[in-house]
């Protein structure tokens, strides 16, 4: 029978019944599954006639040669820039690059960490913010050590929780503090907050730190305040839909990234809400566009293509040592025209 060129791994778990980690390792030939679950997930491959993904068969001719990229969305600026790093380093250095988006689905990530082990690649960096999970923390861990102690390499940018592996950590606490304490100086004492899902360590940091610099200034952020979404675009415009319709009383609004602040400026703009006199916005990041927008954004700039370059460098050293290196990334803060005082 000939393979349906649209069936997925996704399809095999789900008639499986079993997550797309124990489907990817069962089709690997892993043998920490269990008999009963491999038959169920061979025996579902075969009824819908799956192939192997084309890009893990590239990775099996490649097994010194090529290191697997897991980010979030490729497809947002933010990991773009960072993929951008990572690959001028790994053409400087002869490896040939793979990469996978997630889409923030933490057992898309374990099932592709998983392939990359069984294609044996030399190093796998897993880019974006990991999960408040235990249970993701422990089926990460449990891919990644065998994959390290067999000779392979980690490298993860942002916060992983529990995960051992090199690290290049952007300083997102920090950055939100500064950020925080920059809009305070503004006149700034109303706010409001549009975050991505609290699942994701980045958004935690982030909105942990921007909270801490507003109570040290005496200055409450409550959960009234916050507008959770969707970390992407139109996650921030649904967010910023949501406060406008319940009556908007900040004189600024914080959107954890740069993206969700687009979004915002949307939303605000078809409201008739004039940004920033009539409220100021700032976001996080200092993707490239958001200096082009009208008005420009307030953001908290990281070097993105830097942080792919330094995780790639950490993931080709693959120095061994008894504890895991940590490269951290200062973050700033760049005023631009979407923020401004606030008339007394």
């Amino acid at each position: 029978m000939d393979a349906h060129p649209h069936v997925t791994l996704s399809d095999v778990a789900r008639a499986a019944e079993v997550s797309l980690a124990t489907a990817s390792r069962a089709l690997n030939g892993t043998t920490k599954v269990r008999a009963d679950l491999r038959e169920r997930v061979l025996a579902a491959a075969r009824k819908l006639a799956y192939a192997p993904n084309a890009h893990a068969q590239a990775l099996a001719g490649g097994t010194h040669r090529t290191v697997g990229v897991v980010c979030h969305d490729v497809s947002d600026p933010y990991f773009a820039a960072i993929a951008r790093g990572v690959m001028r380093v790994a053409d400087d250095k002869g490896f040939l690059v793979m990469l996978a988006s997630t889409f923030r689905d933490p057992q898309k990530e374990i099932a592709y960490v998983s392939m990359l082990r069984a294609q044996r690649a030399s190093a796998i960096l897993l880019v974006g913010s990991g999960f408040e999970d235990r249970a993701w923390s422990k089926a990460l861990t449990e891919e990644l050590e065998p994959y390290q102690r067999g000779g392979g390499h980690v490298a993860v940018v942002s916060r992983h929780r529990n995960v051992r592996a090199d690290s290049v950590q952007p300083e997102n606490k920090r950055g939100a503090e500064q950020l925080a304490r920059t809009l305070l100086d503004l006149g700034h004492r109303r706010f409001t907050v549009l975050t991505g899902p609290r699942k994701l360590t980045t958004v935690v940091d982030r909105l942990t730190g921007f909270r801490r610099a507003l109570a040290e200034a005496g200055v409450e952020l409550s959960e009234d305040d916050i507008f959770e979404s969707t970390f992407t675009r139109d996650g921030g415009y649904t967010a910023m839909r949501r406060a406008l319709d319940r009556g908007l009383k900040s004189t600024c609004v914080f959107a954890v990234t740069d993206v969700m602040a687009i979004g915002a400026l949307t939303a605000l703009r078809e409201a008739g809400v004039n940004v920033p006199d009539d409220v100021s916005l700032a976001g996080f990041d200092d993707i490239p566009v958001v200096r082009d927008l009208t008005p420009s954004l307030t953001t908290v700039a990281l070097p993105l293509e830097e942080l792919g370059e330094k995780a790639m460098e950490l993931a080709l050293r693959g120095e061994k040592s008894a504890r895991s290196r940590v490269v951290r990334v200062p973050a700033e803060v760049v005023v631009r025209d979407s923020t401004k005082e606030v008339r007394v």
